[in-house]
């Protein structure tokens, strides 16, 4: 089995910025994608940003321009360089990863909560 383990999470004021790693427990896995998707309170699961084992990346419109996900394939490693962050950005961050050995699954990590306030 897999973990995931992230870090990075925290408070910070509107306008400022955060980094989230995430590192998966083992490295006889292939990385398929990695990325991060984010759950506010009553609200559904959603896409943040994914990457690539090929570096193609995908964002959520909602922080285009404003976060940037980037991966270390041989580490099955990925971060998330989150600027100019806003209040609506309030979240549990959840990294997610598709890998594969033998077969080809997806994990989870535990969460990581960012707050932003105003």
């Amino acid at each position: 089995q897999v973990q995931l383990v992230e870090s990075g999470g925290g408070s910070v004021q509107a306008g400022g910025s955060l980094r989230l790693s995430c590192a998966a427990s083992r490295s006889d896995f292939s990385m398929n994608a990695m990325g991060w998707y984010r759950q506010a309170p009553g609200k559904e699961r959603e896409l943040v940003a994914l990457i690539t084992s090929g570096g193609t990346t995908n964002y959520a419109d909602s922080v285009k321009g404003r976060f940037t996900v980037s991966s270390d394939n041989a580490k099955i490693t990925v971060y998330l360089q989150m600027n100019s962050l806003k209040p609506e950005d309030t979240a549990v961050y959840y990294c997610y990863a598709n890998l594969r050995r033998l077969a080809t699954d997806r994990y989870w990590g535990q969460g990581t909560q960012v707050t932003v306030s105003s």
